[in-house]
């Protein structure tokens, strides 16, 4: 065994027994949160320096054996899907919104998801993989208009509706892509000179 794998065997050990002895130890709400303004078709995702800094490097959640994000500058992969999410519909919720002629001052977009680390990490067989339940919420205040009119209920249930039809991560999480995976493996065995070792594994989700 490396001394990689054994430090990660290590780390997560504890984890794992906590998460046998206490299996609701292991459930995780994950959050992200964006803003919206009067001035530009634009989302802005609700996070700290260190924060912004993580999303260039992803690593291990802290519930399975990752560091401090705030320390590490790692972000958990799962953030940064609740990130992109809350990205692109209040991107979509704004350019639908301004096509529509709805004026909005401002806004606040929240998306929350459920994750039990009993699957991913393998202490549960019965436990999935991955998020679960995902809650996407908008909370907008609406602008004057020129004319003086109000904003319709019509108005706002269509925005919702156009908002969730074209928004395009919502709509990949909604419905299933096709997705295929490949492993492609070089070296890590003895090569004869000028032929390399070449490992492949794929399949079809």
């Amino acid at each position: 065994m490396s001394s990689a794998a054994k430090i990660l065997r290590e780390k997560q050990a504890p984890i794992k027994t906590s998460y046998r002895e206490d299996p609701s130890a292991a459930v995780v709400t994950l959050k992200s949160t964006g803003s919206l303004d009067s001035s530009s078709i634009t989302c802005k995702l609700d996070t700290s320096a260190a924060a912004k800094e993580a999303h260039k490097v992803a690593g291990l959640h802290p519930k399975a054996g990752g560091p401090d994000p705030d320390i590490s500058g790692e972000l958990c992969s799962g953030d940064m899907l609740l990130d992109a999410l809350v990205a692109c519909a209040g991107v979509t919720l704004k350019a639908v919104a301004t096509a529509l002629g709805i004026p909005i001052e401002s806004g606040k977009i929240h998306a929350e998801g459920d994750l039990d680390f009993k699957g991913t990490l393998g202490v549960d067989k019965m436990a999935p993989v991955g998020i679960t339940y995902i809650r996407l919420s908008f909370d907008v205040r609406f602008g004057e208009r020129e004319d003086g009119s109000e904003v319709t209920e019509e108005e706002v249930e269509r925005l919702g509706k156009l908002t969730e039809r074209y928004c395009v991560v919502l709509q990949t999480l909604a419905k299933k892509p096709q997705v295929h995976v490949r492993v492609v493996g070089k070296g890590g065995g003895k090569e004869e000179e000028g032929i390399e070792r070449q490992i492949r594994w794929g399949q079809d989700l």
